[in-house]
């Protein structure tokens, strides 16, 4: 019988219950699939705790691959015993078997393989995403990017590598740092022990970088503004350390004309058009080799909890998964 996460109410890791479910045919415009390997993001702790609300009771995560099994009426892009990959749409990844709406599955090409690709429609489209639409990164510059060792952050080493940017990258420990170094990244800082605002201004010549990534939060939060140089861009894609409080927008003005945005994958992937050209270069690096994103985490669907566990005490490197 097909089994699922599901969540009856917001809490911590405890609340998230393995349960046999119910899977039906698909109806118009939807697929069923069945996952091989599902992918834990950070999104997924903010849905289970109530931070990004969903309705009660509900399905959980947003990404994962797997095998299509039927599809139905006026979906022809995807048939029967196609490779697949997703992320977006109603959570309820954590799951064996879902029917969901077809519009967002990609074909996978043969060179990649399941448990990398559950690794790679999240996290790797969010680096697409920031690096190409947000703050198009151009050969030479160099940023600032927190968390540079997470499943996130390993992917944006290497994709910052390919375009020839200098990349910057905050890390919890010296471990981290190499992980981080070894994947691309050409400076890292150790936060817990370094100040990250003095050593960007001391590795970029007093003058700051044009753009800095953080998907941290409250903890790098205003320190990340002194990092800009004048009219430099924040990009706030996460909050792993709780949400950035409320400030005065005059802070931008105060520190040098400044931009910031809170922009999300899914603001950016709208359709399915715009998510096949995302998917294509990205699924184009990771064929010619210049991005490679293995599973370094591995845990069965039913200790989604351990999963969490683990990515929210920062006890994890890369990019973690769920097999069913």
């Amino acid at each position: 019988m097909p089994q699922a996460i599901r969540i009856a109410a917001t809490g911590g890791p405890e609340v998230l219950a393995f349960e046999d479910v119910t899977v039906g045919e698909p109806g118009a415009g939807e697929a069923r699939v069945r996952h091989t390997a599902i992918g834990v993001n950070y999104i997924d702790t903010y849905h289970r705790s109530g931070l990004y609300p969903l309705p009660m009771p509900s399905g959980i995560g947003q990404e994962a691959a797997g095998v299509v099994e039927a599809v139905g009426p006026g979906v022809d892009w995807v048939k029967a015993g196609d490779r697949v990959a997703y992320s977006g749409g109603t959570p309820g990844a954590y799951s064996t078997q879902r029917v969901m709406s077809a519009e967002r599955l990609m074909l996978l090409p043969d060179g990649i393989d399941d448990a990398t690709a559950a690794t790679l429609m999240l996290k790797g489209l969010t680096v697409q995403y920031l690096f190409r639409q947000t703050y198009p990164l151009k050969a030479g510059e160099t940023i600032l990017f927190h968390a540079a060792a997470g499943g996130v952050g390993l992917i944006a080493c290497q994709w910052a590598r390919a375009l020839g940017v200098t990349m910057i990258g905050t890390v919890g420990s010296d471990a981290k740092a190499e992980l981080a170094q070894a994947n691309g990244c050409t400076h890292t800082i150790v936060y817990t022990r370094e100040d990250f605002v003095a050593r960007t201004r001391e590795l970029t010549g007093g003058k700051g970088v044009p753009v800095v990534y953080d998907s941290i939060g409250k903890d790098t939060f205003p320190q990340s503004l002194d990092c800009l140089q004048p009219r430099g861009l924040f990009v706030s894609f996460g909050n792993a350390s709780g949400a950035i409080p409320a400030f005065n927008m005059g802070l931008l003005a105060q520190k040098g004309s400044l931009f910031a945005t809170r922009p999300t994958l899914f603001s950016y992937a709208t359709n399915r058009e715009s998510l096949k050209a995302m998917s294509d270069e990205l699924f184009s690096l990771v064929l010619a080799g210049k991005i490679k994103s293995p599973a370094r985490q591995k845990f069965a669907l039913k200790d989604a909890a351990d999963a969490h566990r683990a990515l929210e005490a920062r006890a994890t490197t890369g990019a973690t998964i769920l097999l069913p």
